[in-house]
């Protein structure tokens, strides 16, 4: 009722109204619509067919924009619901493959591409199943679609040079990751494993090169002062390079540098000497070795000291060094075992003995420490030590144990365990010689004599 009645009121006031207007405006109009036909309508009336055709157009353009917005809701609502339930179907298989279940989760995601084959995060996880399965030249065309998909997607991009690179396809991957580092010049991991396969292929000095770049785009830290390290190591690496070249004069330069910023990288140091002694400068290379040893007490100074001075046959210089040493400092345990060495070399066979007991009664304990024991006993004729330090040596005790090793994880075993205590596997050990005594044939000719078993 009360629209009714708003409606007729309407009426009558539109009604007034147009009365009041037609009477005021007596006039007509005429309206052309081209040069031999035209209308002449009371003033009035034209307005209201104005009016009236104002609002028809109006009301029309409201009706289909109102169609359009409800047409296009509707299509989007379909569009977001396909993309959820296609959603929940990559999801689960994404759970069946993390589970270990390849086969289902290859269903499901074949599912899901088949729904939709513009979906990149479907061809990654198809990718991974395949290259589970070991099926590698799937995997790769898996990742290759991906990629047309996304040209410059930076996970596609990633896993398809890292699958290259793992199946020594290196050329390929080289060509993904300089693709990256030239897309974004601050992209550290795609540099990083570019110059990770230069070091694999032993290009140093390209590896050097791209080591630079990324120490420019790094950040203070300690990231950072791990590039830096590495930095030096790959200078060393050319240095070294340099060394086995026939370049000894760059080989010192750079390594003197790098021991300037880095006191305690050896090789820097081992190298040093070495260069000076390519270069006949046997003075500087002692110098280099002694300080070395002096600094960081590894046994590779002694080593090469003593090749220097037993080539130059002069171990005497290189004794009164270590004995030297021995008075600044005797607790100089590895000193020890090298001088007791040099003296069983020199057959200072008393002294020897003393040196190298002193270290066995300190704890000390490893094959070629016994056999150096035994060896100066023999030459004492003291054959009981000898064959004690033998037996040590062999560990061999008096039930003469076989022993076993675990076939899985490589451990050795006096006895036997039926799951490995190292790598827990069970059923996993057996005598470390089996293979070889399985394989052996027994001779059994005419002339048969004992003989030891193969191995021993």
């Amino acid at each position: 009722m009360i629209l009714v009645a708003t409606l007729v009121l309407a009426f009558i006031v539109f009604a007034v109204g147009f009365l009041y207007f037609w009477g005021v405006n007596p006039g007509d109009i005429t309206v052309f619509l081209t040069n031999d036909i035209s209308y002449t309508l009371p003033s009035a009336i034209m307005l209201i067919c104005v009016l009236l055709i104002g609002l028809a157009i109006g009301n029309s353009l409201h009706f289909l924009s109102a169609f359009f917005y409800s047409f296009k809701h509707w299509k989007g609502g379909r569009r977001i619901k396909k993309g959820e339930e296609i959603g929940l179907i990559y999801r689960s298989g994404v759970g069946r493959l993390l589970s270990g279940d390849l086969k289902k989760a290859r269903v499901l995601l074949k599912k899901a591409l088949d729904r939709d084959p513009r979906r990149v995060d479907v061809y990654l996880a198809l990718a991974s199943v395949a290259l589970q399965e070991n099926n590698v030249p799937e995997g790769i065309e898996l990742l290759k679609k991906a990629r047309k998909l996304e040209p410059k997607g930076i996970e596609v991009l990633f896993k398809l040079a890292a699958t290259y690179e793992e199946n020594d396809r290196r050329d390929e991957a080289i060509a993904i990751y300089r693709e990256l580092a030239e897309d974004d010049s601050n992209n550290r991991k795609a540099m990083r494993a570019l110059r990770d396969i230069q070091m694999d292929l032993g290009n140093w000095q390209n590896a050097l090169d791209l080591q630079k770049k990324i120490i420019k785009t790094s950040k203070s830290g300690v990231k950072a002062e791990t590039e830096k390290q590495v930095m030096l190591q790959l200078r060393y690496e050319v240095a070294h390079a340099k060394l086995e070249s026939g370049e000894p004069g760059q080989a010192i330069e750079v390594c003197r540098d790098i021991i300037k910023k880095s006191a305690n990288f050896t090789p820097a140091r081992v190298t040093l000497g070495d260069a000076y002694r390519q270069s006949g400068n046997d003075d500087d290379a002692v110098k280099v070795y002694q300080d070395g040893y002096k600094t960081l007490k590894k046994s590779v100074f002694l080593a090469r000291l003593e090749d220097l001075y037993i080539n130059a046959e002069d171990p005497a210089t290189l004794l009164a060094f270590y004995r030297s040493q021995m008075e600044s400092d005797s607790k100089d345990l590895l000193l020890k075992l090298y001088l007791g060495r040099l003296c069983l070399r020199l057959e200072m066979v008393d002294e020897a003995i003393k040196h190298l007991t002193d270290l066995e009664t300190s704890g000390v304990d490893f094959t070629k420490l016994h056999l150096l024991l035994a060896e100066a006993h023999r030459r004492r004729n003291n054959v009981d030590e000898a064959v004690v330090e033998y037996q040590k040596a062999l560990q061999i005790d008096s039930r003469l144990l076989l022993g076993f090793i675990c076939d899985n994880c490589g451990a050795r075993l006096t006895e036997w365990h039926s799951r490995c205590p190292d790598c827990k596997t069970w059923d996993s050990l057996s005598l470390p010689e089996r293979k070889q005594i399985q394989e052996a044939k027994l001779y059994s000719g005419p002339n048969a004599i004992p003989h030891a078993v193969p191995g021993e």
